[in-house]
């Protein structure tokens, strides 16, 4: 069935052209990701479908049987009610099913007209069926701990919630209401690796359609069957997930630049045939001449220059000369506020160019982490040691080091005074702040641009350490990529919370995931990560099915079992002093490097060279089997 039509929908604001000639249909099982650069008109399209828009130009055919339901990216929902009585609020039908039902019951019990009575109740509990009315109360409470509410937060009045929160309760609702279109504008935003993961598999069993804005690739990948992507002020259609998109808009860039460059190579000949037929100014070379002019005529109407690439962001970050190879070192590190714990035992250690990723769910302490290593907090227990020339750089996904009121242009010089105008202009070039732009108050900016004037702070200061508190929130998928470049050739260290699951396998080295009693290492990138955490989630459920009952294992057994254990532990001692001595290795490499001398014989250098990417190798196989051992 088909729930919209849009036909040649265009749409302006004043002299400016958002979107020019957009035609699509949106069937009853469409999964689409609708993806385009910010500001390219996504969320207007939305309020187009909506009819809180009109088009300039075009018709859009909206389906009588369709029934939307709409997520915009900043809830305004207000409710004196609390957190579980609101979503519940979907169900007020079925509670009010519920009541009737009651009130039935009463009356038959208390001796009224059974025969009237009976037929009511019957039609009102086929109704009640038909509604789910005896699971909608555990659906809605499954659906808000799935999002990452806690059982006691169920019960918190919802003005007391979070913006983040808010919206996280407004998507619940939209899930569980009976639209068969969802309008879901960014629904991953405030939501943690394990609400997103839960979205998504919410999403795929999902029976009615659904179109959502999103610039997180990893979970378009996972619930798209479509991709709308809105470009160069159109929508180009691609059947499949994000990746599939791309490799068709590759296909498709290649052969439309193959098409425009055999037009005009065949135009040209042409062109060339009717000047030398026009030289001999015969009637058969003039016939010729008109002949082949008709022929370039058709030729340029069919002639379609490939689109020009959109303007995104080219930026390098260098690290600041110096430092050595420990670069963080956190020993049994805890952290309380007040009677709150918010984690203990805390361990790990950052060497030179490594990029480690933290995860852990919302309120397990990442921000925290950062305030301490940054020396804004100071930790409860357990310390915290910067190597030998580390200077840290912290991107805050606040944007709280920003002052609003002033321009963009100010709050650069201000940070970094010893740059001249033109270098300021060009730093902000890269970003894509140009002309009169970068006068802009702070305070006027999207999030994304405000994202995008930290970043160019970060770019400018002389540090080899990065902390970054999700850098990709408020990016489209094009300065993520750039993003990404950047720190794939960033030849500092760099710590990164993020929530982005494609943007973690483009970088991580480490996975760190923060629990309440340690933080666990994982060397790998995110899938490394999840198939270490299935592979021990299984071993755990097969352990229990094999586990014999209480008071059976032999003393065989539990000998066996404890020559295992030291096995394990002696092998764990062995890594640890492997460990070690690559390290010291590492170390004085390190050293002979530094060396003029040792420096200029090409073939020392290149040796140690190759003897340090070899230790390297060999500390993560070590690292990794002593993780595996020490869990």
């Amino acid at each position: 069935m088909n729930l919209f039509n849009l036909s040649g929908v265009a749409k302006e604001f004043g002299d400016r052209p958002l979107f020019q000639n957009v035609s699509f249909t949106i069937f009853d099982t469409d999964k689409i990701g609708l993806i385009g650069a910010n500001g390219t008109g996504k969320t207007t399209l939305f309020k187009i479908l909506l009819e809180e828009q009109a088009p300039t130009k075009g018709e859009v055919f909206r389906n009588k049987q369709t029934t939307i339901g709409y997520l915009e990216q900043h809830t305004n929902l207000t409710s004196h009610k609390t957190v579980l009585e609101e979503v519940l609020t979907v169900f007020e039908d079925v509670m009010a099913l519920e009541t009737e039902l009651a009130t039935i019951a009463s009356q038959i019990e208390a001796g009224g007209n059974l025969e009237i009575l009976t037929l009511r109740q019957q039609q009102a509990m086929e109704q009640f069926t038909q509604r789910d009315g005896y699971t909608y109360r555990s659906r809605a409470r499954s659906s808000l701990l799935g999002l990452g509410f806690q059982e006691a937060e169920l019960t918190l009045p919802f003005s007391a919630l979070s913006g983040g929160q808010k919206t996280r309760v407004a998507l619940c609702k939209l899930l569980l209401s009976n639209a068969n279109l969802l309008l879901l504008d960014e629904p991953t935003n405030h939501l943690d690796l394990a609400a997103v993961e839960w979205l998504e598999s919410y999403l795929r069993d999902y029976k009615g359609a659904f179109c959502l804005i999103s610039h997180d690739r990893y979970f378009l990948d996972r619930v798209a069957n479509r991709i709308f992507a809105l470009e160069h002020k159109k929508i180009t259609v691609y059947e499949g997930n994000y990746t599939a998109y791309m490799t068709q808009k590759a296909e498709n860039e290649k052969a439309r630049a193959r098409q425009y460059e055999n037009t005009t190579r065949e135009i040209s000949r042409l062109e060339g045939i009717v000047r030398q037929q026009q030289q001999w100014n015969r009637e058969k070379n003039i016939k010729t001449a008109e002949s082949k002019l008709k022929a370039i005529a058709r030729l340029e109407k069919t002639l379609e220059a490939p689109d020009s690439k959109e303007p995104t962001m080219h930026f390098a970050l260098k690290a600041k000369a110096g430092g050595g190879q420990d670069v963080l070192t956190i020993a049994d590190l805890a952290m309380s506020f007040g009677e709150k714990k918010l984690f203990t035992h805390g361990n790990l250690r950052l060497r030179k160019s490594d990029r480690m990723f933290l995860l852990g769910p919302n309120g397990c302490g990442k921000t925290t982490l950062f305030k301490l290593i940054n020396g804004t907090l100071t930790q409860t227990e357990g310390t915290i040691r910067l190597g030998a020339g580390i200077a840290v750089g912290w991107y805050d996904q606040t944007q709280s080091d920003l002052h609003l009121d002033k321009t963009i242009f100010e709050e650069i010089s201000d940070a970094h005074p010893y740059l001249t105008q033109t270098q300021i202009r060009n730093a902000l070039a890269t970003f894509l702040f140009r002309g009169d732009q970068v006068f802009s108050l702070i305070r006027d900016l999207s999030g994304g641009e405000r994202a995008r004037v930290s970043l160019v702070k970060l770019m400018l200061s002389d540090v080899n350490l990065l902390l970054m508190d999700e850098p990709t929130n408020h990016l489209d998928i094009a300065s993520r990529e750039a993003l990404e470049q950047a720190l794939l050739g960033y030849d500092g260290t760099c710590l990164i919370v993020s929530h982005d699951r494609y943007f973690i396998n483009k970088l991580a080295h480490t996975i760190c995931v923060m629990k309440p009693h340690e933080f666990t290492l994982y060397h790998g990138d995110y899938d490394h990560y999840m198939a270490k955490e299935a592979a021990i989630v299984t071993n755990q459920v097969t352990r229990k099915e094999e586990a014999p009952s209480v008071g059976r294992s032999s003393y065989l057994q539990q000998k066996q079992e404890a020559a295992e254990a030291r096995k394990r532990e002696n092998e764990r001692k062995k890594a640890e002093e492997q460990i070690e001595v690559c390290e010291q290795r590492l170390a004085e490499i390190d050293t002979l490097l530094a060396d003029e001398i040792i420096a200029a014989d090409y073939e020392k250098a290149a040796a140690l060279t190759t003897e340090s990417e070899d230790l390297n190798e060999k500390l993560l196989t070590l690292y990794e089997r002593w993780n595996e051992l020490t869990e």
